[in-house]
C-alpha cells in the first residue's frame, strides 16, 4: 500500500511539474519568407551553423532549423523580391567561437558591421558581450554574439 501511495504521489508531482513548466508562453518558432531556399539554406546551415530538423511538408519550399530546445527557425520559399529590413528587428545567435566566426566572415569577404553601422567592426556591449550584425541572402538582419548567459 505504501508503495502504491508513493507511486501515486510521484505521478501527481510529475504532472504538476509538467503543468508548471508549460504554464508560460514561449517561442516555438520564428519564420522567414525567402526568395531562394537553396541560398538561404546554405547560409543558415553553413554560415550560421544551424542543424535542420524534419519538416512535414516535403515540398522543397521549407527548411526547419533547431535554434534551441523546442525552438526553431522556419525558412519558407515564396518571396518575390528582396526587401529592406530594420536592423533593430533581428534574430540573434550566440556562436561557440565568436573570434573564429568573425575570422571566417573576413576570409570570405562577407559584410558585417557593429551596432552603429561601421563596416567590419565589433561592438562590445556594456556587459562585455561582443556582437556584430550581418544580413542573410534576403536582407534579414542577424546579430551574432558571444554571450555566455
Amino acid at each position: 500500500m505504501k508503495l502504491l501511495l508513493l507511486g501515486y504521489l510521484s505521478l501527481i508531482t510529475l504532472c504538476s511539474t509538467a503543468q508548471k513548466q508549460n504554464s508560460k508562453s514561449h517561442i516555438n518558432h520564428t519564420a522567414i519568407f525567402v526568395i531562394d531556399i537553396a541560398k538561404s539554406g546554405d547560409f543558415y546551415s553553413n554560415r550560421i551553423g544551424l542543424d535542420t530538423v524534419p519538416e512535414p511538408f516535403h515540398d522543397g519550399k521549407h527548411i526547419w532549423y533547431r535554434t534551441a530546445d523546442h525552438t526553431m527557425l522556419h525558412v519558407i520559399q515564396g518571396a518575390d523580391q528582396k526587401k529592406d529590413y530594420y536592423k533593430n528587428q533581428h534574430t540573434c545567435f550566440t556562436v561557440p567561437n565568436f573570434n573564429d566566426f568573425v575570422k571566417n566572415l573576413v576570409n570570405d569577404h562577407w559584410a558585417f558591421e557593429d551596432v552603429a553601422g561601421n563596416k567590419n567592426k565589433i561592438t562590445t556591449r556594456v556587459d562585455g558581450v561582443h556582437q556584430i550584425w550581418l544580413q542573410d541572402p534576403d536582407g534579414y538582419w542577424i546579430e551574432i554574439n558571444d554571450d555566455q548567459f
